[in-house]
């Protein structure tokens, strides 16, 4: 048997693919978007995708299920259960089979059975592997989706906070509850093959290891020491994070089939200085800089989400699917920076140009100002606003800020004051910088981001307090 690990950094997704070498067949398990790493990695091992399987509709990444489909012919295995609001749609004229629990297929010799593991969604299952090739008559793993992660487990209350069905956080947390009680009847030597690590909004604790023990985590997983439903309800749903507002677009692309990336259309290149004023009157300019370089001078109306390992976040968060977008990129970056907008739907990609030959071009660049933490007093005036998350906020903040976390501030432009100067901060600095591009690029000009953000200004607050 063949099992290899893919992880996606930018969405903290993990997907796998097993494969009988005996017959040369695999299959993937929960696929993203980027279908091609799956199908490399079989051809050099000897193997061709003839299924894929998912373990429930995702709401944070867009499934590569019906691409790997249309590519290779690949059956595709997915859920029956969880009720008739949690159907694929769009299934007709694609080789498929629906799954419930306690139904078994097979990849040449590697057994799945099927087991229903409702709470983070109603349909979620699980797939316990079996490798008969190799003698055993008993598993050896479980991927578990977003069923149960490394130190947690999935949140259960997607499907109200982030799609809008009121009630499901309370029932999904009671079914999690349920379905952990049947999990801790496995044997302790089950392997645990998660859909997420570290990053991931889809739980609020997940664990940075790639993959666990069903022992291990019976013995040290904080959600699995709960012994009655009502504790376990209130302690799941308490401090989970805001859900970005791309996961309902997401259960809606899952759920009804997604594009397939061979038929978006190519955005273009250009160093058109016209072209770029054009952009910004049609559709959404982002330049994918570090926050200091945008800080030092920035063509006015972008707004900056830096390319980095939280960009898949925040551009969910900040970026409207329904306007064109353009890139203003740094050299060698367009192809990631694409696939990762793909990952998430971000589909309307109409061009990109060169972030250092557009800012060179450029006769009118703007900036911001970045103050310590001890200079706020120095400002005549101020509005204080605060972009952390709601968690972070309840656990203290600057006296008399304001409270907008970073990814809802594009709805709520008209709550920041426009007579005044505008200091804003989160915890470090980082969200505070995006956050100062998205005012400035909507007429607030008069800003400055604090350096260090909250944690340094408590910091030097309790220096300054501390007694001599």
């Amino acid at each position: 048997m063949l099992l290899r690990y893919f992880y996606d950094e930018y969405l903290a997704h993990a997907s796998y693919m097993a494969g009988c070498q005996k017959t040369g067949e695999a299959i993937v398990i929960d696929p993203s978007r980027n279908i091609d790493q799956y199908i490399e990695t079989a051809k050099a091992n000897g193997l061709r995708v003839i299924a894929t399987a998912e373990t429930h509709i995702h709401a944070d990444f867009v499934s590569g299920a019906r691409e790997l489909e249309a590519r290779t012919g690949a059956k595709i295995y997915v859920s029956d259960e969880g009720g008739v609001n949690w159907k694929y749609d769009n299934l007709i004229n694609v080789n498929h089979q629906l799954l419930k629990d306690g139904d078994v297929f097979s990849i040449g010799h590697l057994e799945f059975e099927v087991m229903h593991t409702p709470g983070h969604t109603p349909e979620s299952i699980s797939f316990f592997l079996t490798d008969t090739g190799g003698g055993a008559d008993q598993p050896m793993g479980v991927f578990t989706g977003d069923f149960i992660f490394v130190g947690d487990v999935g949140r259960p209350d997607l499907l109200e906070t982030a799609v809008g069905y009121e009630g499901a956080a309370e029932q999904g947390a009671e079914e999690m509850f349920a379905s952990i009680e049947r999990f801790k009847q496995l044997p302790d030597y089950l392997q645990i093959w998660p859909a997420h690590g570290a990053g991931s909004a889809c739980g609020k604790s997940l664990g940075a290891v790639p993959s666990s023990t069903a022992g291990y985590e019976k013995m040290f997983n904080p959600a699995l020491q709960h012994h009655d439903a009502k504790t376990f309800s209130r302690d799941l749903l308490h401090g989970q994070p805001e859900p970005p507002k791309y996961f309902s677009i997401m259960k809606r692309v899952n759920k009804t089939g997604p594009a397939f990336k061979r038929d978006l259309a190519v955005p273009s290149k250009s160093n058109d200085q016209f072209d770029l004023i054009k952009w910004l009157i049609n559709g959404i300019v982002i330049d994918t800089r570090n926050v200091d370089e945008f800080r030092k001078g920035h063509i006015p109306g972008t707004i900056n989400i830096p390319f980095n390992k939280s960009f898949v976040k925040w551009a969910g968060w900040l970026i409207n699917y329904d306007k064109p977008l353009y890139l203003l990129v740094e050299s060698g970056t367009k192809n990631k920076l694409m696939n990762a907008l793909y990952s998430i739907g971000i589909d309307r990609i109409s061009g990109y140009m060169d972030v250092v030959s557009a800012i060179r071009n450029h006769p009118n660049l703007e900036t911001y100002e970045e103050i310590q933490p001890e200079y706020i007093n120095n400002i005549e005036h101020p509005a204080v606003l605060d972009v952390r998350n709601g968690d972070e906020w309840e656990l203290g903040c600057i006296p008399g800020a304001e409270h907008i976390m970073l990814g809802t501030l594009p709805d709520r432009l008209d709550e920041v004051p426009r007579d005044c100067p505008i200091v804003v901060y989160c915890a470090s600095g980082g969200r505070s910088a995006m956050a100062a591009s998205i005012l400035q690029a909507n007429g607030v000009k008069d800003i400055y981001s604090l350096r260090g953000g909250y944690s340094l200004w408590k910091k030097q607050r309790e220096v300054s307090t501390k007694p001599i």
